[in-house]
């Protein structure tokens, strides 16, 4: 299956942004060179979304792509890294070669934005509030889907951690969580409680020194928790496998908190890469290491690219692709000049966002994934709202929010129907959720306008703005139970234009 032959832009054609008459050469410009690739990377990510991600399908050569998109060679390269980095398509060479689409894996994803919430600094009760909203439903689900293949695996899974109890570390004993929220059916859970589990990890990681007896002890606490959620989700007794759940969270935030240490944002332990990994996501990843060693430093020189690669023994282009992925999640940069080269910079989500966004349209996630998962955070971010319902800044941030919701707003930010439920979430303080629900409203951003039919318009923008007001008379009066109803009823209306 080809796509070659197709305009595979999702807009209304290619844009003539480099070459030919009266265009604007943007070479000389890296900075503006970057925000272009990216801008083409993502056109060409829209348009094999919009063909239903034929895996295998061949978008182009180099040449045609070029052609199509309008942009020089090397604007077209730096794209094409960009979505061989997302996984979403790579590059074959020879006869019948040219950019072809592949299926995604969560490892991009997962690393860009643990690295991300890290960076921006979390208390062991940011990650397990969000774990507490979250996999309580992982677990009911799965004791409503539950097959015999998976009670087999789950079944291993325990086994497993029999077995591995010997070894350093807890890292064995997030496994079954991520097993849990996959057979729970949900993408986003999925997604949401690997990430989660992850920083867990680095939360247990960062907690004093640990005897050997406490590890152990912990360990097997922790198997016997799992035991008991296991035998309810095989039971198909939902309700027990949620409390079982919600139990265990709340003992290992505890633990966590009992051994907590003072530590600086951007310190964390910087994960080994996978086996397979390319050489330019390797050199990434070991870059990135040495940033968080020296305490992410932003606007330290780490040396020019001749110190680079004298230092890490790799070849030139290896190391400039390598520096591009940091460059694209804001990590760092290369400043070019006296004086220049490597710089540490401070990190941004939204290349984060964009990849969980990409891999979870890959998943397929319909409106009753995503709803599910809004529930849970705009609920739980809104029970931490109402504890300072009277607080002038809820006031005064919300009715901000509502005001401007009529505003255009810039593409990686909120649109103005989304503004209110942002700084809601915003207001509760996690940054954990607020990250977790841009990725939902960009997904949501993105169906939206495919949806059939007439699109909201001024009338549409009023009736929401009025709901949001409700919403915010209820937090007012310190009504919990009120604008919890509002609120829910509010996102279930949002169905419809998901599509």
């Amino acid at each position: 299956m080809s796509l070659a032959g197709q305009d595979l832009d999702a807009g209304n054609g290619p844009q003539q942004v480099s070459g030919g008459a009266g265009a604007v050469d943007l070479s000389a410009e890296t900075v503006v060179g970057q925000k272009l690739a990216a801008q083409v990377a993502r056109r060409i990510e829209a348009s094999i979304i919009e063909a239903g991600w034929p895996v295998g399908a061949v978008l182009g050569s180099e040449l045609e792509l070029r052609e199509r998109y309008g942009v020089s060679r090397s604007i077209m390269r730096e794209a094409v890294r960009l979505t061989e980095h997302h996984q979403v398509a790579r590059t074959r060479r020879g006869p019948g070669g040219g950019l072809v689409v592949s299926a995604p894996d969560a490892r991009s994803a997962l690393h860009a934005v643990v690295v991300y919430l890290e960076y921006v600094g979390l208390s062991v009760e940011d990650v397990l509030q969000a774990r507490l909203l979250l996999e309580p439903i992982a677990a009911a689900a799965a004791a409503a889907r539950m097959s015999e293949e998976d009670i087999a695996d789950l079944r291993r899974q325990l086994a497993e951690e029999v077995e591995r109890r010997a070894e350093p570390g807890l890292d064995a004993q997030d496994r079954l969580h991520v097993m849990l929220a996959r057979i729970s059916g949900n993408p986003v859970l999925e997604l949401f409680v690997d990430v989660l589990t992850r920083l867990t990890a680095n939360q247990a990681y960062t907690t004093r020194r640990l005897t050997k007896a406490e590890i152990h002890e912990a360990k097997i606490d922790s198997h016997d928790r799992h035991e008991s959620i296991v035998r309810a989700v095989i039971a198909g007794e939902g309700n027990r496998a949620a409390a079982e759940t919600a139990d265990h969270l709340r003992e290992t935030a505890d633990w966590l908190r009992q051994r907590e240490r003072t530590r600086r944002p951007g310190v964390r332990r910087a994960p080994e890469p996978e086996p397979g990994t390319k050489l330019a996501e390797t050199v990434a990843s070991r870059l990135l290491a040495e940033i968080e060693r020296r305490g992410w430093p932003v606007g330290m020189v780490l040396g020019s690219e001749a110190d680079l690669l004298a230092r890490y023994g790799v070849s030139r282009s290896a190391l400039r692709e390598g520096v591009r992925i940091l460059e694209y999640h804001s990590i760092a940069r290369m400043r070019r000049g006296p004086g220049g080269g490597l710089v540490v910079a401070e990190p941004e989500p939204d290349a984060s966002i964009d990849a969980m966004a990409l891999y979870l349209d890959y998943r397929g996630v319909g409106s009753d994934d995503l709803l599910e998962v809004r529930h849970a955070i705009e609920l739980g971010a809104l029970g931490e709202v109402m504890a300072r319902h009277a607080d002038p800044e809820v006031a005064a941030v919300l009715r901000n929010a509502i005001e401007r919701s009529a505003e255009p707003s810039a593409p990686e930010r909120p649109t103005g129907a989304d503004l209110f439920h942002s700084e809601l979430v915003q207001l509760a303080g996690n940054p954990v959720l607020t990250l977790f629900l841009r990725v939902l409203t960009e997904l949501w951003t993105r169906h939206a306008p495919n949806t059939p039919g007439p699109q909201p318009g001024p009338e549409a923008v009023a009736t929401v703005e009025k709901v949001h007001g409700r919403i915010l008379d209820a937090v007012l009066e310190g009504d919990t139970d009120l604008a919890r109803h509002r609120m829910r009823r509010h996102l279930d209306a949002l169905k419809a234009w998901y599509h």
